[in-house]
């Protein structure tokens, strides 16, 4: 691999060459540490690759990005030098946009993905009119709470809670200001998942990733809200490696 792309992308546990390779995108306001865990949990049969969106972490000094057709771009050209091996994308609430996003553009370029895994987000084309990136800071906080997603340390500590709070209202303002664009639909299989108790994606609303693609879906429900994942990660990665392997042998 020629190119620098480790700005964007992080491979925390190298594998073998033959294993498939898994893709995560985090939600609003996370950094690719998040799928850390995934990855030391998938190694070495699924090599996980996380994407470290700016404005975070390491690189929390680079401008914010605001818009999830503007990332996508970036992160699809980052990902081209690791598509010589089979792959698949998995995202989480924004996430999951911004990885539908990316798969367009990668099918696009001749890059078709073994699966889509969309997780806590309504499908592109579902909209809501929401607006909490215009909320004051104790507006945004309130919702960070609601969804439970943010390790609980963090919310305590003001400091570092002052420190995540610009990149949690930036991609707010991606998401909630993002419109799909009708083009060509998806090739490789989509899977939705989500939580039976998620207030920002309903049952019917993860449903409708099905209209997304020519490929085979299937949905998943699982007990919980809108970070049901934190307490299914064993049945999860079990049917992420499930689908993986299944495709491969097509």
């Amino acid at each position: 691999m020629t190119v620098d792309t480790s700005l964007w992308v992080r491979r925390f546990h190298p594998v073998k060459e033959d294993a498939a390779r898994l893709v995560c995108f985090p939600h609003a306001g996370g950094s690719a540490s998040y799928y850390f865990p995934v990855s030391q949990a998938l190694s070495p049969a699924v090599e996980v690759l996380a994407i470290q969106y700016p404005g975070r972490q390491d690189r929390r000094t680079e401008p914010l990005i605001d818009d999830v057709h503007t990332l996508a771009a970036q992160i699809a050209d980052n990902l081209g030098p690791w598509t010589d091996r089979p792959f698949a994308l998995f995202g989480h609430s924004m996430g999951a946009t911004v990885a539908y996003e990316v798969a367009r553009l990668l099918e696009e370029r001749g890059h078709r993905p073994l699966h889509l895994f969309a997780s806590g987000r309504r499908a592109p084309s579902r909209y809501r009119d929401e607006n909490v990136h215009r909320l004051g800071d104790d507006g945004v906080i309130g919702e960070m709470k609601r969804l439970n997603g943010t390790d609980s340390q963090v919310l305590g500590d003001e400091e570092l809670l002052r420190m995540v709070l610009g990149a949690v209202r930036n991609d707010y303002k991606a998401i909630e200001t993002y419109r799909h664009k009708v083009g060509p639909k998806l090739e490789c299989p989509v899977t939705a998942l989500v939580g039976d108790d998620d207030p920002k994606t309903t049952v019917e609303e993860a449903e409708s990733w099905s209209w997304h693609t020519n490929g085979p879906f299937e949905l998943g429900v699982y007990r919980g809200g809108h970070f049901y994942l934190n307490s299914h990660k064993t049945e999860l990665l079990r049917r992420i490696t499930q689908q993986l392997t299944s495709v491969r042998k097509v």
